[in-house]
């Protein structure tokens, strides 16, 4: 028993890690792109287009800053 909930302990561990570096990296914005653009019944631009459009969109509107 004590080898299972150890065996859970580190793959919840495994999916944190993965979320975390998924939200760091922007993968996770891809993939609610990809979701947003189906359920919305539009045909999506390819993953390079997606990129260069969030590139010149943080350029032009850079995030606020506090000091």
């Amino acid at each position: 028993m004590r080898a299972t909930a150890l065996r859970a302990t580190a793959l919840r561990a495994g999916r944190g890690i993965r979320w975390y570096l998924r939200a760091l990296s922007g993968e996770a914005k891809w993939d609610e792109y990809l979701e947003r653009a189906q359920h919305e019944d539009v045909a999506p631009m390819s993953r390079r287009e997606f990129e260069r459009h969030r590139s010149e969109h943080s350029e032009k509107n850079p995030p606020a800053r506090c000091c």
